[in-house]
């Protein structure tokens, strides 16, 4: 069987490509820039928003499944419409031509920001109400329902959204890798400012959950929630980061009042209250379906470090 898979060079991409093939599958990756896929065996172009019907179609010709990576991030600061074109629009041409013209499953990476926004507390499952907060969060859910509705008319089943929590690994982006950095300086650090609990899913997790969707016998929910097994506080996060660089942990035991009266005086009690936010994502769908989830976050998350350093 034959996978296509788009943003096969991304952070995640990448991986979900190296476990198809270990899975034993044929894979196409679609690319916007394919000619820096020379090693790929089956590189296409991958069309435009506005290309006509007939270049999604072609995709699709002997495949079988569509692993949709591809996407415009939440770290890139781009407009709602860029948002909506990229995660929403072409999402919904992908699956009306996979709908029309493949057989089997179409995997969409989405993100929890489809469901609720940085400043939420609280536990994330398959049942949470959809209340996306920011750009990025409503063209992923949008992804959601465009992708949906095409295999819906099509009188398909197959078609699945996962909902990631912030994902790690090697080469990764966002606020993780902000994290990371700051892990690396020698300052010593207040705890009460990083003591929010959260979800990180690692990517190989993410890969694996793509291969097991796509083996299992039964169809696919439209949603899952996905993450490790269990979650971490931020200031959990840098001291793993610390351990992999070698760094002494360094945290500091302060009250967090003057931290919030600071935020409070500057403007920034939001960003101070998504600072703080507890969010936890709940596995436990996919886990009662076969998946087994990433067990030892903090060993992992010193080992990416490990490697960020040895890579200096």
């Amino acid at each position: 069987m034959k996978v296509l898979v788009t943003g096969a060079t991304g952070f995640i991409g990448r991986k979900v490509v190296g476990r198809l093939q270990e899975a034993g599958f044929d894979v196409r990756v679609a690319s916007r820039r394919p000619e820096r896929l020379a090693a790929a065996d089956d590189a296409v172009l991958l069309p435009g928003v506005n290309a006509p019907d007939e270049a999604f179609l072609a995709l699709m010709r002997d495949v079988t499944h569509v692993v949709h990576c591809a996407a415009l991030n939440n770290d890139r600061g781009a407009s709602e419409a860029d948002y909506r074109a990229a995660n929403a629009a072409l999402t919904g041409r992908l699956a009306k031509a996979a709908a029309i013209g493949t057989g089997g499953r179409f995997i969409y990476l989405s993100s929890i920001r489809a469901v609720a926004g940085p400043g939420f507390s609280g536990t994330i499952n398959e049942a949470t109400p959809p209340a996306p907060q920011c750009a990025y969060g409503r063209s992923k859910r949008e992804g959601e329902i465009r992708m949906l509705e095409a295999f819906r008319l099509a009188g398909r089943a197959g078609a699945t959204a996962l909902r990631l929590p912030p994902a790690y690994g090697e080469g990764m982006k966002g606020n993780l890798r902000g994290l990371m950095r700051l892990a690396a300086t020698p300052f010593p650090l207040p705890t009460a400012a990083f003591t929010a609990v959260r979800s990180l899913i690692s990517h190989d997790a993410v890969a694996g959950a793509v291969v097991h969707l796509l083996t299992r016998p039964m169809p696919p929910r439209p949603t899952y929630v996905l993450g490790d097994a269990s979650p971490v506080a931020i200031f959990e996060i840098i001291r793993a980061f610390r351990r992999g660089f070698g760094i002494p942990s360094r945290f500091l035991s302060l009250p967090a009042r003057p931290f919030r009266l600071v935020a409070t005086l500057l403007g920034r009690q939001a960003s101070y209250e998504a600072s703080v936010a507890t969010q936890i994502c709940d596995p436990s769908l996919l886990i009662s379906e076969g998946w087994a989830p990433e067990a030892d976050t903090f060993d992992r998350l010193r080992d990416v470090a490990r490697q960020a350093a040895q890579a200096r």
